[in-house]
């Protein structure tokens, strides 16, 4: 009995490879949903992505609304964000907000809603027992939000002291700054809001925004949980039909962009570190050179410990705890490439020059098989992720349905995998030259502007050598007012 028990397994340790790259995996054979089968289109003109799932006795729904901060009036910035945040915390006409409040914590439902500068959104998760109140509250909620006066005056002088911190955070000096130089001044995302802004802001302007934007014509919906299909698209009709205020469809989200000059630009900030963004110019998501480009920086320094700039950067030189590139392809506009990190700021031109050198090596020099095989796999492997769970397939199509994507490529997610395996080691340099243009190359640094031009001592870098334009300091913007401060 002995014998017979040891014998599988002897046999089956010898069947285990001594080397985990060793392992032999069958090929993964996975077909991704097709946005057809979950989308409808209402009567009053949402668009509806619905998925019935009786695993669980709860149900998932995010109304997401064209429109957003784009939209807010000159001198009124912070409008949207306002409407949004109130939408469902400033009470509806049935129920002062405090009381809203009581009620949804008692059966244990989750209500949310806000405004971002490219959409809206309002989600509830609930028991499915209690959906007919639920999908109520949600009506409200929509339709006829009270937006109460104490709940606006608390909220703004919420954000007001926000706004006293802008500067507080490097980080967030950072983000901001990056953003002038890569749109502009004059570009929608660069308007922030401001104390005069947000304080001219009256009840009246949030009901104003609220009817001229928030109406099913502007509406996808993504719902999954346990309910019948149809009689959850009868719930959803009787819930937008009718609407109480006519409203108007969002237009397109602005694109006009002024990219800044080549250079370096310093943020004098007293922190322990600099940060540093690499800026380029980008592309949309619906570019021809997409794939590509997403291989390309996954090898460059998108893809974590695998990528160069990762390994330069962090494991070589010890410079940074994390560098990293990104060229997502923006949704509505083109969105630049970023390469950052952060170092001291005695060593931070001297990374910055490692970051310059792996992508002036990436333009000129092919990529290795090897990294182009890790890369598409990275991309491949991982693709059923984006439709894990039935909430998850029904909001990616409802971002699709949002960014244009289902209307431009309905076949987007059939042809994914393919249109990255096909891309090569020419196609990458290819790319590379065309979307990495060194010439107009901004680096923004934020930071101790005199210990980072004095640099280290054991790696003496020219600063002004980086880029092809000068090295400016860029003064810090009153947080009040978002003007440079003299």
């Amino acid at each position: 009995m002995l014998v017979l028990v040891l014998v599988p397994c002897l046999i089956q340790a010898q069947e285990i490879p001594d080397r985990p790259e060793k392992l032999k995996f069958s090929p993964l054979v996975y077909d991704p949903p097709s946005p057809i089968d979950y989308r409808v289109e209402m009567p009053s003109g949402a668009i509806v992505y619905i998925y019935p799932d009786r695993e669980r006795p709860l149900i998932d729904l995010s109304v997401n609304i064209r429109g957003g901060s784009y939209l807010d009036p000159d001198g009124k910035e912070g409008l949207a964000a306002l409407t949004g945040y109130l939408m469902a915390r400033g009470g509806i006409p049935s129920k002062p907000a405090d009381e809203l409040d009581e009620e949804l914590e008692f059966f244990a439902a989750r209500l949310s809603s806000s405004f971002s500068g490219l959409n809206g959104s309002v989600s509830l998760n609930l028991l499915s027992k209690d959906a007919d109140r639920g999908f109520e509250i949600l009506r409200a909620v929509l339709a006829a939000p009270s937006f109460q006066q104490d709940k606006l005056d608390l909220r703004k002088t919420q954000v007001i002291q926000g706004l006293k911190k802008r500067n507080d955070d490097s980080s967030s000096i950072e983000s901001r700054e990056r953003n002038f130089l890569a749109y502009g001044n004059d570009f929608w995302f660069n308007r922030h809001p401001t104390t005069a802004s947000i304080e001219t802001i009256r009840r009246e302007d949030l009901l104003e925004f609220h009817h001229r934007w928030v109406n099913p014509k502007n509406f996808i919906i993504s719902v999954s949980g346990d309910f019948d299909r149809d009689e959850m698209l009868k719930r959803l009709n009787r819930m937008l039909d009718p609407w109480p205020h006519e409203g108007r469809l969002a237009p397109d989200v602005p694109q006009r962009q002024q990219y800044g000059k080549p250079g370096v630009y310093i943020v004098d900030k007293d922190v322990n570190q600099g940060r540093v963004s690499i800026i380029m110019p980008g592309i949309r998501w619906d570019d021809p050179d997409y794939y590509a480009i997403q291989i390309m920086n996954d090898i460059l320094g998108g893809g974590g410990f695998t990528s160069r700039i990762t390994n330069r950067v962090r494991s070589d030189e010890g410079l940074a705890y994390s560098a990293r590139s990104f060229f997502p392809g923006g949704a509505f506009y083109p969105i630049v490439f970023r390469a950052g990190f952060q170092s001291k700021s005695r060593t931070v031109v001297f990374a910055t020059s490692i970051v310059l050198e792996e992508i002036k090596k990436i333009i000129e020099e092919p990529v290795k098989a090897k990294e182009i095989l890790t890369a598409k796999k990275s991309f491949i492997d991982t693709f059923p992720n984006n439709f894990s769970s039935p909430a998850q397939v029904v909001s990616q199509f409802a971002s699709d349905e949002m960014i244009g994507r289902f209307s431009k490529q309905p076949d987007y997610w059939v042809k994914y995998r393919d249109r990255i395996d096909v891309v090569d080691i020419a196609a990458v340099q290819r790319v590379a030259k065309k979307h990495l243009n060194l010439d107009k190359v901004i680096v923004l640094i934020v930071g101790q502007k005199q210990s980072i031009l004095d640099g280290h001592p054991d790696h003496p870098i020219d600063i002004k050598r980086l880029t092809a334009g000068k090295v400016r300091e860029l003064p810090m913007r009153n947080p009040l007012t978002m003007q440079p401060e003299k």
